[in-house]
């Protein structure tokens, strides 16, 4: 029960078996999974109390997922990075999307992005919209084509800590883009 339960959370409930891209749709899911959070976090157009607390918590659970996946990769799976892996890309893939409620609370540059409504269209869900796609382009690119340090992770750490760490680089490496291309873009 335990080994089937662990299997499927590191598969991200069987969606790492569904297609030749498992990456890609985990990281897709991951992006509908906080766009439907932040649905549920806006009244109108205005947050709920509580959102920087909620991001607190989900740190924490973040790095609880982090250590235990490292852990469970190294029981179940003898192939370093199998492909049905995916709750790395979750991981990472999450890393910028969660960086926006940082980012809305604690930049000018950024409340420029969100008052003009991102790229496509007026306030915080068209300016979420923007962030998710940009976002999750940028976490693919630097995912599939890991350039350096990302590549040195991959090829040296072949255990589940290493599969774990590339995903999360090219996720701070995605939400470093896209910051310092938003500064750029509003100064």
């Amino acid at each position: 029960m335990i080994k089937k339960f662990e299997k499927s959370f590191l598969t991200m409930f069987g969606i790492g078996y569904f297609t030749k891209i498992p990456g890609t749709l985990g990281s897709l899911v991951t992006c509908i999974i906080f766009y439907f959070i932040h649905k549920l976090s806006l009244v109108g157009e205005w947050f709920l109390p509580g959102v920087q607390m909620v991001l607190v918590y989900y740190l924490i659970f973040f790095i609880y997922i982090f250590f235990y996946s490292s852990y469970v990769i190294n029981k179940y799976y003898k192939k370093n990075d199998a492909k049905e892996i995916v709750i790395d890309e979750f991981l990472g893939q999450s890393i910028p999307l969660m960086s926006y409620y940082y980012f809305l609370f604690n930049s000018n540059d950024f409340l420029s992005f969100i008052w003009i409504g991102g790229f496509f269209g007026t306030g915080h869900t068209s300016g979420f919209i923007s962030w998710i796609l940009i976002s999750f382009l940028l976490f693919r690119f630097f995912d599939i084509l890991k350039p350096y340090p990302i590549n040195l992770i991959d090829k040296k750490m072949k255990n589940g800590f290493g599969v774990m760490l590339d995903d999360v680089l090219a996720g701070i490496f995605a939400t470093l883009v896209l910051y310092i291309s938003i500064s750029l873009w509003f100064n």
